[in-house]
């Protein structure tokens, strides 16, 4: 149960609108679901003011559509599936009508995105345009939790002047997100530039010496900048929802 559902049931007790008893009946609803397969978190947008998220990798699009129509029959205005496979996607739309999808990403949205509900802004920057389905993620990932989201694509090292053309960004982000495969110099570079915390996300993209991203990974861990932290390979949405954390802090929860 959502923190504005639990608002409601108390102020129509407040108001007459529903008794004492019903309104424990409500509350005392079991804090997840049970579909077998799954059992739905319906208390976590309480618990860490954002609610379960869907991942879709693995799932078959039966299971992705039942945990998605759960969701919104407890009240969830929003419901974001990460790793979804076109055709999930596919099979999902022709069942829940306010579905969107983006293919580069293989984000799926249920519903629509909240507006911006905090001053500050996010920053994802990549080092090239390989990386943008990671940069994708965590993107909008972001934009689903309420944030302001700037996309700095293609600015690495290999053309450091693509960057700095973009200082006016880099210096009034709230959090950045850098993300780069290759050798993972992006991070660093930025976190030298930056006054606010970084968030450095390696991926897969390379040659062979690259090992998959744990090249550009053990980079980002050796930063020698100041304020970089780093997540695992590919991780966009680890990112997105750290980097909503960041940028919510000191604003006044509703």
């Amino acid at each position: 149960m959502e923190q504005k559902n639990i608002e409601n049931i108390l102020n129509s007790v407040k108001d007459g609108k529903m008794s004492v008893s019903d309104a424990m009946l409500k509350l005392k609803e079991a804090p997840f679901e049970d579909l077998g397969f799954a059992k739905l978190d319906l208390h976590r947008g309480l618990r860490q003011g954002a609610a379960e998220v869907i991942y879709g990798a693995s799932k078959t699009p039966e299971q992705i559509i039942k945990i998605s129509q759960s969701f919104l029959e407890h009240g969830q205005k929003t419901i974001l599936i990460t790793r979804m496979s076109k055709e999930a996607a596919e099979l999902t739309q022709k069942s829940i009508d306010c579905f969107k999808y983006d293919e580069l990403s293989r984000i799926g949205i249920v519903g629509e995105l909240p507006p911006v509900n905090t001053n500050g802004k996010i920053v994802v920057a990549t080092g090239g345009t390989s990386d943008m389905p990671v940069a994708e993620e965590a993107a909008l990932t972001a934009e689903v939790y309420g944030n302001k989201v700037v996309r700095l694509y293609d600015v690495g090292v290999s053309g450091l002047h693509r960057l700095l053309s973009h200082l006016d960004d880099i210096m009034s982000a709230k959090v950045i997100i850098a993300i780069a495969g290759m050798e993972g110099a992006l991070a660093s570079v930025i976190g030298g530039l930056a006054d606010c915390p970084v968030i450095a996300v390696p991926t897969s993209v390379g040659y062979g010496a690259s090992f998959g991203g744990v090249a550009a990974l053990l980079s980002m861990l050796n930063s020698c900048a100041s304020g970089v932290s780093v997540v695992n390979i590919d991780n966009g949405f680890g990112a997105g929802y750290l980097a909503s954390m960041i940028n919510h802090l000191g604003v006044e929860k509703k």
